[in-house]
């Protein structure tokens, strides 16, 4: 865990329980500890008894924000619930998640992982439609919730252009938050993996690219929604498959319902199988660990050097380390110390104290390292501060040569569908070749993963993954003067 400048940021993981009989806030505490590396500047579960929505939330880690006595005051048979991490500066508890909105038959809560790219759009329709005030800084979460509760109300109906095609619902449902959701979701454009629910029934939905994970697991008496496999296993729950892009689900005791709002052009996030995923989940029936030890024996095929050691940037590039060890026959061990205490919003404002925010996580082991030649291997090079540190370190410790390997393609491009990566000119790749890059870190070799080698390890046909960070090329059209999340003028989940 590096200073949160250098971090490549998740956002955040979402959780859903319909399970009657069950204490579905503790499923819920459960499933939100699972998901803490996917958030973890605040927290929150909505719980529904079948007649009102409530909700707790606040700053901090689900540890931190939860106790007994508030799970225990969360009664009901469905919930939803949230980890976040903000990209703007708007790490307030407003902007917490559940969100919380009338709708013309009840409330809805809605928990929200990815980024929209047309959120001035939806903002501004929002305004049009809701009675709830809209502000200019308002997230992507609360836009969504909003034009969710508008939907069908007096206000919205007024303003509906009636000559447009309405999407055509079971009888069944009309009027439920299940006809807002086919009629709003079309509309939204960018990522998003949502967990929502009115007071009786829980949603689940992928945007048709299905950039952001979503999975469907079955309890003994009930169903999970979850962002990761990982998450299930926790609570108990059985795996039954992924949301499909394009797919929104209803969950309620009329069982597990179906609807399609879009077309899907499948494009899963290729980080998620990089870094962004616990190494114990599965995503597309690809196991993480396996995924990413591939990447590493990949690597040590593609840049071999001799060496006496191997060691891993913790925690995130062990799994590569050891793939990259196998392979090549150097021994694996553990060069460097991760401090598990210190929290992940550790920032200094100058490079001085900055080093020292490093040496706080990361302590190298002289003992190891002194005399020898190293393969320091990593997941990714941001801005290459971390990296220069390190090898700088690494060097001070003793170590002979130091060789870095980044189990993934330089990253050159930023993301708009969920990651916190800086802007492209912040990103030393994409103003910098190999052999600058290296010569910019003080390392003796550096060997970066082919695009080729990444798409293989990930088991998906390249067509279906998203590649934008590394390639430029989005699976959507990106408007002009979108802002980079975490950038001013971004809204996120």
């Amino acid at each position: 865990m590096l200073p949160e400048d250098e971090l490549i940021q998740e956002e955040c993981g979402v959780f859903g329980v319909w399970a009657p009989g069950e204490e579905v806030s503790r499923f819920t505490y459960f499933g939100l500890f699972a998901l803490q590396h996917r958030g973890q500047q605040s927290a929150g579960i909505a719980v529904s008894d079948g007649r009102a929505i409530r909700i707790y939330k606040d700053m901090g880690l689900v540890s931190q924000v939860f106790d007994d006595q508030a799970l225990t005051g969360l009664k009901g048979h469905l919930a939803v619930g949230h980890v976040r991490y903000a990209t703007t500066g708007a790490d307030i508890w407003e902007n917490a998640q559940p969100a919380l909105g009338p709708t013309p038959t009840g409330s809805v809560a809605l928990a929200h992982n990815g980024n929209l790219t047309n959120t001035l759009e939806l903002r501004k329709k929002a305004s049009e439609i809701s009675d709830q005030k809209i502000k200019s800084e308002s997230t992507d979460t609360a836009v969504l919730t909003a034009l969710l509760g508008a939907y069908g109300s007096v206000k919205e109906k007024s303003q509906r252009d009636e000559t447009k095609s309405q999407v055509d619902v079971p009888q069944t449902a009309r009027g439920s938050l299940i006809e807002a959701a086919l009629n709003v979701l079309p509309e939204i454009d960018g990522a998003f993996s949502l967990c929502f629910m009115d007071e009786r029934t829980l949603y689940g939905a992928r945007d048709a690219h299905g950039i952001r994970p979503l999975v469907l697991g079955r309890l003994a008496r009930g169903w999970v929604l979850a962002s990761e496999t990982a998450a299930l296993d926790i609570v108990g729950a059985d795996f039954v498959r992924e949301i499909e892009p394009g797919e929104l689900i209803a969950i309620d005791s009329d069982g597990v319902r179906s609807f399609k709002f879009a077309q899907p052009t499948p494009h899963g996030c290729a980080f998620e199988y990089l870094y962004l995923a616990r190494p114990d989940t599965k995503i597309a029936g690809k196991s993480i660990i396996v995924a990413r030890q591939a990447m590493g024996a990949a690597l040590a095929k593609e840049y071999p050097i001799d060496a006496d050691l191997v060691i891993a940037t913790p925690e995130s590039g062990t799994p590569a380390a050891i793939g990259y060890a196998q392979a090549s026959g150097i021994p694996y061990a553990q060069g460097l110390v991760k401090n598990a205490y210190v929290g992940r919003t550790f920032i200094q404002p100058t490079q001085s104290l900055r080093q020292l925010g490093i040496r706080l996580k990361l302590n190298p082991l002289r003992e190891v390292i002194e005399g020898k030649r190293l393969v320091v291997v990593d997941d990714s090079i941001v801005r290459g501060n971390t990296q220069r540190a390190l090898v700088s370190m690494l060097r001070a410790a003793g170590a002979k040569e130091v060789h870095v390997r980044i189990s993934a393609p330089p990253v050159m491009w930023p993301c708009f569908f969920g990651i916190d990566f800086p802007t492209r000119a912040e990103l030393i790749s994409s103003s910098m070749d190999t052999e600058a890059v290296c010569r910019s870190i003080g390392a003796d070799s550096l060997g970066y993963l082919t695009l080729e080698a990444l798409v293989e390890a990930t088991g998906q046909p390249k067509d279906r993954l998203c590649l934008a960070c590394f390639n430029g090329e989005y699976p959507m059209p990106i408007p002009p003067g979108t802002p980079v999340p975490g950038t001013p003028g971004a809204t996120t989940c």
